[in-house]
């Protein structure tokens, strides 16, 4: 069972819905894709009964924009319950409190923001939305002198995306301050099967500019990184599924890994990476999660390295740089953004005026090409920008 919705449906997604014939619940997302695609939409009742009377429901929506349906139509599950534990970042940090008891957060109110004394919080320390998405909105404190400057960043960064998504996915009343966690930050798509076992289906290596740098800009995944992290991964995965009672439930996770140390960042349940970017998963290992899942299917990994030895595969998310007005795009210079890669596997062009992303990008490189990635990864993106 699939729930579509903004802001974006990508081609390999609809491509499974027409083969497989999923049920797709009928709202303005499936409707607007169904005039174009054969897809199996509907009713929402009918959904909703077919979801009530499954043994082992399986549902999965490409947005956080359905968190506010599930809860509303399918409040006689366990479902809305085990969203909000995983979804705000304060209710799972209290949830993972007696594994990680020296673990520092606090909850703070966004209209107290600026009477916060940092004065008296350990540094570094991070804070963003308790139900936040997508980086935003999410920043690092090394001092009390940099303070000012992130409190007015933080506040017109409220203010731009306001009304871009539903308060289930992001809501900025309410801030989380939390420990620095230090180590390497990776992502990973998952499901839990119908015993609760989880079922890893790509682990993503989150690469940053600096030590300041909270963007999403690009991550990349690779034997090396799987192989290096599956079996650490799986084994905290099974505790917090056991813990949290998780089964037949798809989910997106964050951790830090420093030195062997694992430390959870946050948990997102019923989807995969955000927007369009599960599918890096596709072009680097020919799985398609969502498929996956529905079908419980499970990656043979050995078989699957077999035939991409030396091979890394970066996902980047370029966005229109914070300095230009979006008013003042005309357009992007798309070809000249595609000479920075020598593989490139797909772009995906988007509606920069909404979000500010102009491209997903997916591609693929050698491991020992380190150069292009870096390259990448630094780009001034000002070049592309036409205004």
């Amino acid at each position: 069972m699939i729930i579509l919705e903004k802001p974006y449906v990508s081609g390999i997604l609809v491509e499974m819905l027409e083969r497989l014939q999923v049920p797709v619940l009928r709202n303005s997302m499936g409707e607007e894709i169904a005039r174009e695609h054969d897809i199996r939409l509907m009713d929402e009742d009918t959904f909703i009964n077919l979801f009530r009377d499954s043994e082992k429901p399986l549902l999965y929506s490409n947005s956080e924009d359905a968190i506010g349906w599930m809860e509303n139509k399918l409040s006689f599950s366990s479902l809305p319950g085990m969203i909000e534990l995983c979804k705000d970042k304060v209710s799972y940090r209290k949830l993972l409190q007696d594994e990680y008891p020296d673990f520092f957060f606090a909850s703070i109110d966004y209209e107290t923001l600026p009477g916060l004394d940092t004065s008296t919080l350990k540094k570094p320390f991070i804070i963003k939305p308790a139900i936040g998405f997508f980086s935003l909105g999410v920043y690092r404190v090394d001092s009390d002198d940099e303070w000012p400057e992130v409190l007015a960043n933080i506040q017109r960064d409220v203010e731009r995306v306001r009304g871009m998504y539903p308060r289930e996915v992001l809501d900025t009343r309410r801030f989380i301050i939390e420990e620095l966690i230090d180590g390497d930050e990776y992502a990973v798509d998952l499901y839990y099967d119908s015993e609760g076992n989880p079922v890893i289906l790509n682990i993503l290596y989150h690469i940053f500019k600096s030590d300041a740098d909270m963007s999403d800009r690009t991550y990349v995944t690779s034997q090396e990184v799987i192989e290096r992290c599956h079996d650490i991964f799986e084994g905290r995965l099974r505790k917090f599924g056991e813990l949290a009672g998780l089964k037949n439930v798809p989910m997106h996770v964050e951790y830090r890994l420093d030195d062997g140390k694992l430390v959870p960042i946050e948990a997102n349940p019923m989807r995969f990476a955000a927007w369009c970017t599960t599918d890096i998963g596709y072009h680097a290992w020919g799985i398609n999660t969502v498929e996956y899942f529905l079908e419980g299917k499970k990656p043979d990994w050995k078989e699957i390295f077999s035939t991409r030895e030396g091979k890394v595969y970066p996902l980047n998310v370029a966005l229109v740089p914070e300095d230009i007005d979006i008013e003042d795009v005309k357009d992007i210079d798309y070809e000249g953004f595609a000479s920075n890669y020598g593989s490139l596997l797909e772009m995906r062009k988007m509606d920069f005026r909404k979000y500010r992303v102009f491209a997903f990008t997916f591609s693929e490189t050698d491991e020992n090409n380190r150069e292009e990635i870096d390259r990448i990864l630094r780009a001034d993106l000002h070049p592309y920008v036409v205004t």
